[in-house]
């Protein structure tokens, strides 16, 4: 009779019988957490999460508990070093600084537009970057006809905006009826937006530069430009020089949260060169595991097949599926709970600012966004610059322009940018809610008429 070698029963554990034979408990608890993993994966569940935290923050807001709803955001949050320290409030490290992270993504989303999406080149582009400059023009010349005071036409930008979370959550709420080429232009529009946000945000609402900042910025980019040149490919080693990075923007008086952005932009659309392609590399590890004359060194392959995982993806594609439910099921929800929170009783409804405010933030997402977008795009079209996707009509565009008036998260982010006076901020706010859940029940209602139509029609 032969003896099984520790090497022998080490790799038994991998055999099919082995595997199958899992305890009932185990096998539910896969199922749950497959099902759990495909709900959370769904585009409108990240939107319903936001609208549940920001519904928790307008109840909280306007409760008996309304000043812990204010006391927690301003509690003071430090990190020292030695002699070195930093100290800012709760809800400037969650605006700041974790939406960074949001940044982070939206930049890497406009890099792989750029690399092989709408952005790839200037055919593909000209409709929904014309259509998005249309979407951030029209709402501005609206809310300016309504606010021209000193006070309150900083807040012109606060419109331009589109929540893609919330766009594309009810886009996917009306089924899966929509042509595909509906939401593929929905997407770019609202990355296109973002872009514009970004740009706006740089251009118009950052303070006297520093030039230190920009030096310690600069030597935060050189710091990637060389790690990504000898081929570091981990993600966690980049973020020392994004930490410079951002501290770098931070002092340099612009917003921290550009940082973001330009890593985003500066984030490979390729995998790493190396002298073995992954596959091959995956290939070796396996053959190594099997290979019976290596009993004793297993980790060396277990490395060599994670860093072949790792090198199948492009970075760009990597770190965003890595941080996209952090950012969707996490940061911006905390967000959504820490600047959605709208006292309504702060609110001066006698102040023709506050109103005009409010109602010129409003009409410039329900109307002005779903106009700008629908008006450009018939003027390119009927130039011969560009023509519609196949299989999108006018009345799909119609929804598309609706969907982009849901404003939200970057909404409501310039407008914390935009005014320093508390009710007018508020008024900002409820104006960016409320246009939101307007222009979200619209896009519903388009959209199951549009879908009902095409069904007959297919019939």
């Amino acid at each position: 009779m032969s003896q099984n070698s520790p090497h022998d029963d080490q790799r038994s554990y991998n055999t099919p019988a082995q595997r199958n034979e899992l305890p009932r408990a185990q096998i539910v608890a896969e199922k749950t957490f497959n099902t759990l993993s495909n709900f959370f994966h769904t585009e409108s569940v990240s939107g319903i999460v936001l609208l549940i935290a920001a519904a928790v923050a307008l109840i909280w807001a306007n409760s008996p508990a309304a000043d812990s709803y204010e006391h927690l955001w301003h509690l003071p949050l430090s990190f020292s070093i030695g002699d070195f320290s930093i100290s800012h409030s709760l809800h400037f490290w969650i605006n700041d600084a974790l939406m960074t992270i949001f940044f982070l993504v939206v930049g890497m989303e406009i890099r792989k537009e750029m690399h092989d999406g709408a952005l790839a080149n200037i055919k593909l582009a000209i409709l929904p970057v014309a259509a998005a400059a249309g979407g951030a023009l029209v709402p501005a010349i609206i809310y300016f006809a309504l606010n021209h005071g000193p006070d309150v036409r900083h807040g012109w930008a606060v419109p331009t905006a589109t929540d893609i979370a919330f766009a594309v959550g009810v886009l996917a709420l009306l089924g899966k009826s929509i042509p595909s080429s509906v939401r593929i232009f929905l997407l770019a529009l609202a990355i296109i937006d973002d872009l514009f946000a970004v740009l706006i945000i740089a251009l118009f609402y950052s303070g006297g530069l520093d030039p230190m900042g920009f030096i310690i910025a600069g030597g935060g980019i050189a710091l990637v430009w060389f790690m990504q040149l000898i081929g570091v490919g981990s993600a966690y080693a980049y973020l020392l020089p994004g930490t410079i990075l951002w501290f770098g923007m931070l002092k340099t008086g612009a917003h921290p949260t550009l940082a973001g952005v330009v890593l985003g932009l500066m984030t490979p659309v390729m995998s790493t060169r190396s002298r073995e392609a992954p596959l091959d590399r995956a290939r070796r590890a396996i053959q190594e595991f099997n290979d019976p004359h290596n009993n004793d060194d297993l980790i060396s392959p277990v490395k060599t097949l994670g860093l072949a995982q790792r090198d199948l993806l492009p970075p760009v594609v990597r770190v965003q599926q890595l941080l996209h439910p952090w950012v969707a099921y996490g940061i911006m929800p905390l967000f959504a709970l820490a600047n959605a929170g709208v006292a309504l009783g702060g609110i001066d409804h006698a102040n023709n600012q506050t109103l005009t405010v409010m109602l010129g933030i409003t009409l410039a997402l329900v109307v002005g966004k779903p106009i700008g977008i629908l008006l450009v795009s018939w003027v390119c079209v009927c130039l011969n610059w560009c023509r519609l996707p196949d299989g999108m009509n006018w009345p799909w565009l119609w929804l598309i322009g609706c969907l982009a008036g849901i404003g939200f998260t970057m909404s409501i982010f310039i407008a914390n940018l935009a005014f320093n006076d508390v009710v007018l901020l508020n008024a900002a706010k409820l104006g960016v809610l409320l246009a939101s859940l307007v222009a979200g029940v619209m896009g519903l209602l388009i959209g199951k008429v549009l879908v009902s139509r095409a069904r007959v029609k297919t019939r």
